[in-house]
């Protein structure tokens, strides 16, 4: 199969018109809906609806388009690598959770690229679910996330562990300890990072006859800088990720709030393929192992 196939396909899914896919590509759009049919044809199915609005995707379309994404970036991963051997030289990619990515990588990647001088380092943040995918894909080299690994054909090697804690702005009337019951008493804004922040409030909420619904929740944000610039306006107090504001509570523009005999804390760990056959990629790993445990910021 012509991976042009797949690439005109994509682009056709994603903007919804092929008028404006063969404009950006400087091919006819007759030319454009013949390399769609051929697809079409490889596959057996239909894959577009056309109308005079543009197209829309078929139910196996939607099939299809999930794996598509995967399989370009897979191939332009291999491309990649390919140039990188020729020019002597390697890429590396990275994901992360948003936090770790954010906050507590760059440490290690500065000493890593002391040790690395040569490569080239891509460091996304992600979520946990897509980093194992990637990673699994080779569209990533490797991950970090929270928790470990659901698949079995990943490797992992836990390189620290983060807190999850309750903070509210200095001058925000609130006890610097308190039951967990008094957190329904006060404006709340909620983070939904993916990290299960949200099914562990809730496990807590259920033990005392409580439900997510009792807090006096403003929003929820998918975003800990949206949650952190709430708080630190004083609108209320939200669970943020530890490593994400050290800076604040060390300049005590945040202060943190104790709640008697609960806690949230995650492991971190660096995930990768369980049979690397890549002899660099994986003297690489050997390192990030021994550097992260030691250099997280």
């Amino acid at each position: 199969m012509n991976i042009e196939y797949l690439y005109y396909f994509y682009k056709v899914a994603i903007t919804g018109s092929i008028s404006k896919v063969a404009q950006s590509a400087h091919i006819s759009q007759s030319a454009l809906s013949q390399q769609i049919s051929k697809l079409e044809e490889i596959l057996g199915c239909k894959l577009l609806e056309r109308s005079n609005k543009g197209v829309e995707l078929t139910d196996k379309g939607l099939i299809v388009l999930k794996y598509v994404d995967n399989i370009i970036r897979t191939y332009e991963a291999m491309l990649q690598h390919i140039k990188s051997a020729d020019e002597n030289e390697r890429n590396i990619k990275i994901e992360a959770c948003w936090s770790i990515a954010t906050y507590s990588l760059p440490c290690v990647m500065y000493e890593i690229k002391k040790k690395f001088a040569n490569y080239n380092f891509e460091l996304n943040p992600n979520e946990s679910d897509e980093i194992e995918q990637n990673v699994m894909n080779n569209i990533c080299d490797i991950g970090v996330i929270y928790n470990r690994p659901k698949s079995s054909n990943l490797s992992y090697y836990k390189i620290g562990t983060d807190k999850i804690v309750l903070v509210s702005s200095q001058d925000y009337k609130i006890d610097d300890k308190i039951d967990f019951m008094e957190l329904i008493n006060h404006p709340f804004i909620l983070l939904n990072d993916k990290v299960h922040v949200i099914d562990a409030i809730k496990n807590k909420l259920s033990s005392i006859g409580l439900k997510i619904e009792d807090l006096k929740v403003l929003y929820n944000s998918d975003s800990a800088e949206s949650v952190k610039s709430s708080v630190l306006n004083g609108f209320g107090i939200g669970f943020l990720p530890y490593i994400s504001i050290k800076k604040e509570l060390y300049n005590k523009q945040l202060k943190q709030i104790d709640i008697i005999d609960y806690s949230i804390e995650y492991d971190m760990y660096l995930i990768y393929d369980k049979n690397i056959q890549d002899e660099t990629l994986y003297n690489f790993v050997e390192y990030f192992k021994r550097t992260a445990k030691k250099n997280l910021c």
